[in-house]
């Protein structure tokens, strides 16, 4: 028997007991706490810890995260599916490791996931003109010496999200030299993930759609302590509101001649001079309303090149793409569409939107 293998099966009592511990963590929905005990078995004992029960309680724990979202994380439920692919290749007949990638296999067919974003590089045997550039790229890697991370470790460190995760990226176009104390906070607050599932709880086509309500409008809509729209506050004391109370700040307002209400104008939303907290506006589609005009702080406005589903489109359109879904008797959504994260570039924030339909 070779060495690899004879470390394989002497494994540490202490992996065993972190597998046992994860278990209980995600029969009990800890799923985040049990990929951190599997996490730290990994970093102590090294390739002891690559096991085939490693790789399939990391499966069940990204697939049981995946599942806690609404909608489904696409990007989980591929991460546990490898997970347990990855727990075939350790051992071919672990039952429970077929079971589950068996199942979520079908789950992900009738969800219409396909099981991996990547194009196909092998095609019987030989490689795909994918697979050609693959190699290619390959080999520039290992020519300039980039460091491999091996597999189980990339899985266990909830590597970042990719654009799969969102339907939609707004490019937004900051104005800290007209707005310094608003694009301050708007940064923030996104940076601190405050505004990440909150939803667009009023829309008026042909006016403007809003949100950033980062008390009240989570989702689902109704499910805060207080109704959509009325939360909210800056992530800066400014002098106005209690200062050790950061639920009280206000944003003083900032107006600037030289910036003005026009079509996809991100803007702040007040209840009256100097009340602006963490919610905003954009201008709609074919609307200009002046009557905003140094009544609400005008700060950023939508570029040219967002996205849709992958393609390049017009932020004024994905704005009135906003303004058009169903709405009950009044302003809100029945179906809102929500803020997945907000990523910022020096002056650009980048707002990765979900649409549901």
């Amino acid at each position: 028997m070779n060495e690899a293998l004879v470390r394989r099966f002497m494994i540490p009592d202490a992996v065993k007991e972190a597998w046992e511990e994860a278990g209980k963590q995600i029969d009990s929905g800890l799923n985040d706490e049990a990929l951190e005990t599997l996490r730290a078995a990994w970093e102590e004992h090294g390739d002891s810890a690559n096991h085939a029960n490693t790789w399939k309680l990391v499966g069940d724990a990204k697939q049981a995260i995946a599942q806690s979202t609404e909608p489904v994380s696409k990007k989980m439920l591929r991460e546990a599916s490898n997970a347990y692919q990855s727990a075939l290749k350790q051992d071919s007949k672990h039952r429970d490791a077929r079971r589950a990638s068996n199942a979520i296999q079908i789950k992900m067919d009738g969800l219409g996931i396909r099981k991996s974003t990547l194009p196909k590089l092998v095609d019987d045997g030989t490689p795909t003109i994918y697979g050609m550039i693959a190699i290619l790229v390959v080999g520039m890697l290992i020519l300039t010496s980039i460091k491999y991370m091996p597999e189980i470790k990339n899985a266990l460190s909830l590597t970042s999200e990719s654009s799969d995760d969102w339907d939609a990226t707004l490019v937004i176009e900051l104005y800290p030299d007209a707005a310094p104390k608003t694009v301050a906070s708007f940064k923030d607050h996104a940076r601190n993930g405050n505004y990440d599932y909150i939803a667009f709880h009023r829309v008026i086509d042909g006016f403007m759609v809003q949100g950033g309500d980062i008390e009240c409008s989570t989702l689902p809509l109704g499910s805060a302590d207080c109704n959509p729209g009325t939360g909210g506050y800056s992530a800066f004391w400014y002098g106005q509101g209690v200062e050790g109370n950061p639920t009280t700040w206000t944003i003083p307002d900032e107006f600037d001649p030289n910036y003005r209400h026009v079509p996809g104008v991100l803007a702040m939303a007040n209840a009256g001079a100097d009340t602006g907290g963490s919610q905003f506006y954009f201008v709609d589609k074919d609307s200009t309303p002046t009557h905003l005009d140094d009544k609400h702080t005008v700060f950023g406005i939508v570029t040219d090149d967002s996205t849709y589903l992958g393609s390049s489109i017009n932020g004024i359109e994905l704005i009135d793409m906003l303004s058009l879904v169903p709405k009950n008797d009044g302003d809100q959504p029945l179906n809102p569409p929500y803020i997945h994260s907000i990523e910022i570039e020096g002056d650009t924030a980048l707002m990765h939107l979900l649409i549901p339909a």
